[in-house]
């Protein structure tokens, strides 16, 4: 089975984050950069899945400038195979222009399997594995928390608002990975220094613009300051009532 996993550098979510002064963006220049966790679950999927069937490829794809090469160094030291790299100025955040991108970088490879996160931790759009399954035709499930191949059949389970659902589909299909899928593995030494012999193919890729524009990026509203209403029984009326006028809740 040959399997494409699709990682995205993404800033390390135990960074500060600081808004650009025209409120365009994030300023990156002092951030540090990480493999998006999501994409790890993906990874992780796909290299269980390749030992599980003691045979296989897995192919890790990236589309970014060249500072993605770290992000595909990780992979490669976790286990993926080899790896493309979609050369582009800059990693663009249209999810739409994303997913056409990393569908030009697999031109001329034929896969069973994609496997994305379920969404990047930087845009949180939670839609470029769902839109390169469209752009390519190929059936997809989204939010999985389980994957077991059979042949050319994948049924996963996917998360849904107060359950689980359960999916039959064909090969090839599309997947987004949900935290709780696995555990991903951290990289041993002995696949660090293996990862300097695996194959990176870098591709130009071409994007197109983007149709949206962003308006502006704003920090969360501040949290206001938690206040005591009484103590014991005797504050129960109260509390209720702010419950229900200020809150909402009720």
């Amino acid at each position: 089975m040959k399997i494409a996993v699709f990682v995205k550098r993404v800033p390390d979510t135990e960074s500060i984050i600081k808004i650009k002064e025209n409120r365009q963006g994030i300023e990156k220049a002092d951030l540090s950069f990480v493999m998006n966790p999501y994409d790890e679950y993906a990874l992780e999927e796909a290299l269980r899945i390749r030992e599980k069937a003691g045979e296989g490829e897995v192919v890790v794809i990236s589309l970014g400038p060249e500072e993605v090469k770290e992000t595909i160094k990780s992979a490669l030291a976790m286990g993926a195979d080899r790896a493309i790299h979609a050369l582009v100025p800059e990693s663009p955040e249209d999810p739409v222009v994303t997913a056409q991108g990393l569908k030009a970088a697999t031109e001329g490879e034929s896969f069973d399997l994609l496997l994305f996160g379920k969404q990047a931790t930087d845009t949180d759009n939670g839609q470029t594995g769902t839109i390169v399954a469209e752009l390519m035709g190929l059936p997809s499930a989204a939010v999985v928390i389980d994957v077991s191949v059979d042949g050319d059949v994948v049924t996963v389970h996917r998360e849904i608002e107060g359950g689980e659902e359960v999916v039959t589909l064909p090969l090839p299909a599309v997947l987004t990975a949900q935290k709780g899928l696995n555990e991903p593995r951290y990289a041993s030494l002995k696949g660090i220094m293996a990862a300097k012999k695996k194959t990176v193919d870098q591709k130009e890729i071409s994007l197109t613009d983007s149709s949206r524009e962003v308006v502006s990026v704003e920090y969360p509203p501040t949290r206001p300051e938690g206040r005591i209403v009484g103590e014991g029984v005797e504050a129960v009326d109260e509390l209720l009532k702010l419950l229900r006028e200020e809150a909402k809740l009720l």
